[in-house]
């Protein structure tokens, strides 16, 4: 650990960062419109080889459909830029994107067909062939849109780790929130940040390998040189003049300000103002799901968890069958776990362990746990020892999305000393969940799970829990699923 200030960069160095981040923003839109474009091309001509629903006939040439084209491009870059699709994102994947595409090339499609029709001008009439064709053309722009920015990303990844592009970061603060906020960026070098140095508070020494910079004047001489893009305040309980004072230091234009915030705003979630009688209160976000939205979820529940079954089933059989070869013992495993309103039910899993894994009482998976099959082992990496529980959603006791289920022994133990932890209790138990597809799965910090549980139950919406779903089936394509418990 070094107590030195870091040195800072020359302004060429600056300015090239900052056009480089401008190059970067500029080709994904370029990517974007060439998205449209293609995806345009291809629906023509898929058009005219496909007989469906209709044989094609009439159709004119391509170049007719240009004023269309053009229509199309500006209202879906207009409908991503309104979807902050254009901001700087840490880390992003494909699936990650998909709900975020899917709404914002929708959108964009629906206007320029609306331009279309109400704007009453021949170049933009819509026959029967074309309605068609704008089909194929918004579902071919949104795969088209996903691989181009899955390539985007992967490209800008690979600059960030020759040194281009990264963002040069100082945080203040002290105890376990700087820690986990250093932890978190020294970490994850694929974020694309370099932390310059720790402002120490109250003497705070992390027990990681950080600069510690000797107090706010070295903050402020840091930022009066140009080498800071960025500042984090991890001081969740310090006070508004507190906050204050730390941000006078950073009084740059070009630096950006983050504040993490306390658990009890981690836990709220959003608020909203209402009155009563002119006087303003702040209200606490509660259950999102509430009225219909309930029967919307379980008819996604439903549906979901019954395709699943019947696509499934040649796959769950030969999971079954390899589990009795490899082992011997029941190919499935049920646990009593604690769920809506701390109702208790069995949970169904594949086998993944010994028979015998816990004849010296319950405990904690962990990674390369050695009770595990060797089967076991490949089925906990993909996540596909949890499929049976597609038979506990169809049966109504857990859903596809919501916090995971927990083990009644532990939930007596974490309902004593965690704030809020039978909160969780207000939603079904999930599959899967926004706390496992941020990495938060198996030996993790349960106050960090309960943050996230606690969030998706008061930030709940469709588009959610599709993201979570998608996210959950590429972590398990890509091996990012380890420690699942």
């Amino acid at each position: 650990m070094q107590h030195a200030l870091a040195q800072p960069t020359t302004t060429q160095t600056i300015t090239q960062r900052r056009r480089l981040q401008t190059w970067i923003t500029l080709s994904l839109v370029v990517l974007d419109a060439l998205s449209v474009v293609l995806g345009f091309y291809a629906a023509y001509w898929l058009r005219l080889a496909l007989p469906f629903p209709t044989e094609a006939q009439n159709v004119p040439p391509f170049v007719a459909f240009l004023p269309l084209l053009a229509v199309q491009v500006g209202a879906i870059l207009g409908a991503f830029f309104f979807a902050r699709m254009y901001h700087r994102q840490r880390i992003r994947y494909g699936a990650d994107d998909l709900a975020a595409i899917f709404s914002a090339v929708s959108i964009g499609t629906l206007a320029s067909i609306a331009f279309a029709t109400f704007w009453r001008n021949p170049q933009f009439e819509i026959t029967d062939a074309p309605r068609v064709m704008i089909i194929y053309a918004w579902l071919l722009t949104i795969a088209i849109a996903v691989v181009l920015r899955a390539a985007h990303m992967q490209v800008q990844r690979a600059l960030h780790a020759r040194g281009m592009g990264r963002t040069r970061v100082v945080v203040v603060g002290s105890g376990e929130p700087a820690h986990t906020v250093l932890h978190r960026l020294l970490s994850m070098p694929r974020l694309g940040y370099d932390v310059l140095g720790l402002v120490p508070w109250n003497g705070y020494r992390p027990e990681l390998p950080v600069n510690l910079l000797g107090g706010l004047e070295d903050l402020a001489a840091l930022v009066r040189s140009g080498v800071v893009d960025e500042v984090i305040i991890a001081l969740p309980e310090a006070d508004s003049e507190t906050l204050l004072r730390i941000i006078e230091h950073c009084d740059r234009s070009t630096i950006s300000i983050k504040v993490l915030p306390d658990q009890f705003q981690i836990m709220a979630g959003q608020l909203s103002i209402s009155e009563l009688g002119g006087l303003p209160l702040l209200n606490m976000r509660d259950v999102a799901l509430r009225g219909w939205k309930v029967t919307l979820k379980r008819a996604m529940d439903i549906v979901g968890s019954a395709v699943g079954l019947v696509l499934l089933s040649p796959l769950m059989f030969l999971i079954a069958l390899l589990i009795k070869i490899d082992s011997p013992g029941p190919a499935l495993f049920s646990q009593e776990r604690m769920g809506l309103d701390g109702k208790r039910f069995y949970m169904l899993k594949f086998r993944t362990m010994r028979v015998d894994a816990e004849k010296d009482g319950p405990g904690w998976t962990r990674k390369d746990d050695p009770r595990r099959t060797r089967v076991g082992a490949i089925l906990r990496r993909t996540n596909l020892d949890e499929l049976p529980q597609l038979i506990n959603v169809l049966l109504g006791e857990m859903s596809l999305v919501g916090p995971r289920p927990e083990r009644p022994i532990y939930v007596e133990e974490f309902r004593k000393r965690i704030p809020r932890y039978m909160e969780r209790h207000r939603e079904k138990a999930g599959m899967t969940g926004w706390a496992q597809v941020n990495g938060l799965r198996g030996d993790t910090s349960i106050e960090e799970r309960t943050k996230y549980d606690l969030w998706y139950i008061e930030n709940w919406s469709v588009w959610l829990d599709i993201k979570i779903i998608l996210l959950t089936i590429w972590q398990a394509l890509t091996g990012r699923s380890e420690n699942a418990y």
